[in-house]
């Protein structure tokens, strides 16, 4: 595990009573989940990594049930492998893992706005333009690394709401799972390029056709922006020598 002066994952040392609480909402388990999540898509716990659970107990100061609850959760998620005797690693990282990760966002993702457009209702109208108008407003400036943690946390509540209205609870839990695979990839590029210019352009047009009902061109919108981002992620990463 990466480890630096204060821990990247557990932002120095926590404790259970402090920094983690059972609140009947979100236990332990699904506290540590969220903080580790975020520790392995802004790259702090690197691709293929071992995670050392004794090094990773003491950091969070928590004990060994709850971080293999949060392990667990992870794993469902695709970012986190368990491999018997040998443990828990961090998902490795892949040209070909990307294409296909790009490719079921681009069928799953589309379709979650089909049915979002047909039934959704005003107020899925209302976050989706709430959600836009966060987006278009936040900054991402890759010599400011919190600009970046911001843009894409609203980036993915804004394609969380487009798809929100669909009605189909298994149907957003695959979506949301692509989007954890996908965010690890684009935070990587994010941090050395802050992105292109014209992504505001198209969150914005994929927005205002789905409110507008028209989903051919709602849907189409979305299919560009989801395969020129993989494509742009694929190049990236090509020329940073990831493998297939």
């Amino acid at each position: 595990m990466k480890q630096q002066a204060n821990d990247p994952i557990g932002g120095g040392n926590q404790t259970a009573s402090g920094g983690f609480s059972d609140d009947g909402k979100n236990t332990i388990g699904s506290q540590l989940a969220t903080r580790l999540r975020e520790a392995i898509i802004s790259g702090d716990l690197e691709a293929g990594s071992k995670i050392n659970l004794d090094k990773a107990r003491q950091s969070f100061n928590v004990s060994l049930s709850p971080l293999r609850e949060g392990l667990a959760r992870l794993i469902s998620d695709g970012l986190v492998e368990f491999e018997d005797n040998r443990g828990y690693r961090v998902s490795p990282v892949s040209l070909a893992n990307l294409e296909e990760v790009t490719s079921l966002r681009e069928e799953l993702e589309v379709f979650a706005l089909k049915e979002a457009i047909r039934v959704g209702n005003v107020e899925w109208e209302g976050n989706v333009m709430r959600a836009l108008h966060k987006l278009n407003r936040a900054e991402r400036d890759a010599a400011r690394p919190g600009t970046l943690e911001y843009w894409e946390t609203v980036h993915r509540d804004f394609h969380l709401a487009l798809i929100s209205g669909c009605g189909k609870p298994l149907l957003l839990q695959f979506c949301n799972t692509l989007l954890n695979l996908n965010d690890r990839y684009r935070r990587a590029f994010l941090s050395q390029t802050s992105g292109d210019r014209n992504v505001n352009q198209e969150h914005s047009e994929i927005a205002q056709g789905a409110v507008a009902r028209d989903s051919d061109f709602a849907t189409d919108k979305l299919r560009q922006h989801i395969h020129r981002t993989g494509s742009n992620l694929l190049e990236h990463l090509a020329r940073a020598g990831v493998v297939r």
